[in-house]
């Protein structure tokens, strides 16, 4: 049931508590007819998710000053609350499949849940859960390469790496093991040493044939997809681009 929210209420019931639980805040009006189409639909997509996301309304016209303050020009205007601050919202009385994604967006699903514990058993659950998830199968094949099961690390992330250069970085990274090559600069990767196993390829790249140069690609990029904003990634891709020629 959606909790009634006044200026005086606010800060406790949707601020606060949004570091706990979402809050999605309905900032509407008894004569909005806009209003009363989405409400339905809130108050739906609320009960289906089992106290995971909370529903709040804000009647505009009793609460004027706290709508200001938000930002409120039109109305149903829905604002989603989560660790004290809004991170997502819109405006309108949106198809009741919009109001169940933007839901959706609030809560981890299964299969991000799966993602978060990290261990094997939970990423190949959470692959079969959402199979076209590159973050997914990237997770999977990591935790297979630890193992040293490179073939089913292979099967992991080969369906994504057309699309994905973490993944086709993974593919590359087996490639490159089968052949004999790269098994320290991998090792460094493993410790936590992302520059010392870009160090390492880079040098490979020296004296290699073709098709070992373009596997040495591959793993270079992918390595530097994982965190492009790093301060060292640009110098990386521009001694990658010098190397490649």
């Amino acid at each position: 049931m959606a909790l009634d929210v006044t200026e005086a209420t606010f800060e406790r019931d949707v601020v606060e508590l949004s570091r706990q639980t979402p809050v999605v805040v309905d900032f509407w009006a008894e004569w909005c007819g806009p209003c009363r189409t989405l409400t339905p639909a809130l108050k739906a997509a609320e009960a289906a998710r089992g106290g995971r996301v909370l529903l709040a309304k804000v009647d505009v016209d009793a609460n004027q000053s706290l709508a200001g303050r938000h930002g409120v020009q039109g109305i149903p205007a829905v604002k989603a609350f989560r660790d004290g601050v809004v991170v997502d919202e819109f405006v309108g009385a949106v198809p009741r499949a919009k109001v169940e994604s933007f839901f959706d967006a609030l809560v981890p699903s299964a299969a991000d849940e799966l993602l978060e514990k990290g261990d094997e058993l939970s990423l190949r659950e959470a692959s079969e859960l959402e199979p076209r998830r590159a973050d997914i199968a990237t997770a999977l094949a990591r935790a297979r390469l630890e193992r040293g099961a490179e073939d089913e690390a292979l099967e992991a992330v080969a369906p994504h790496a057309a699309a994905d250069f973490a993944a086709a970085g993974l593919v590359a990274r087996v490639e490159l093991i089968k052949a004999g090559l790269g098994a320290e600069a991998f090792a460094a990767l493993d410790r936590g040493e992302r520059e010392a196993a870009l160090e390492g390829l880079l040098a490979e790249l020296e004296g290699a044939d073709e098709e070992t140069r373009d596997r040495l690609r591959r793993a270079i990029i992918g390595i530097l997809s994982e965190d492009p904003s790093a301060p060292s990634a640009r110098e990386y891709r521009r001694r990658l681009a010098a190397a490649l020629g």
